[in-house]
């Protein structure tokens, strides 16, 4: 059975929204105001350990107009797994091994789980993070901490969550400032 992993760029205060700047919000592109050359290279070694991708259809979108022209090993990797989309509207595919997840979100990704062996990654896509955490699906969850807080945005946690315990796998400090925090699903106290 695989994993489900989610792997996020977050601000101190929570923030998870716009970190790359191609949504155009106020303080978006956080996320490169501090570099970690360290956290570029955790991402490839993520990326190779990976079966597939479960995106969102908002981050697939982002990252089907992005990628595709992007050259190198880690693009070549990302572009050519498997991506999976959680999406009742889109009905176009066109980034390389790309299609839609069939039924309702719980019971998909649970399916595609079972039918993997190495781990499915989860990069942004909030909303699905949002449904897969209380469902239990979520495995591991990956923090790469930003030292910046914006003061507002689209938060991973949004304000009306019931408690969800975590347990600290594992902490990393990037001379970047970044921190990379792992948790794991706890057991309720």
């Amino acid at each position: 059975m695989g994993k489900l992993v989610v792997t996020e760029f977050i601000t101190l205060d929570g923030i998870i929204e716009d970190p790359g700047g191609s949504e155009g919000t106020e303080h978006g592109g956080w996320s490169f105001r501090h570099p970690a050359p360290e956290g570029q290279q955790f991402k490839g070694e993520e990326l190779e350990r990976a079966d597939a991708q479960l995106l969102g259809r908002v981050t697939y979108e982002g990252f089907a107009a992005a990628w595709p022209q992007q050259e190198g090993e880690f693009a070549d990797l990302f572009n050519g797994m498997p991506k999976h989309v959680a999406t009742r509207t889109l009905q176009r595919f066109d980034w390389n091994n790309a299609s839609p997840l069939q039924g309702e979100l719980a019971d998909a990704v649970a399916e595609l789980k079972a039918g993997e062996g190495a781990p499915i990654y989860v990069h942004g896509s909030a909303s699905i993070v949002r449904a897969l955490l209380p469902a239990g699906l979520v495995d591991e969850l990956r923090l790469m901490i930003h030292p910046v807080a914006i003061g507002g945005g689209k938060r991973l946690f949004p304000d009306d969550r019931e408690k969800l315990p975590f347990r600290l796998a594992s902490t990393r400090a990037f001379d970047s400032g970044v921190l990379l925090n792992v948790y794991e699903p706890a057991a309720p106290a």
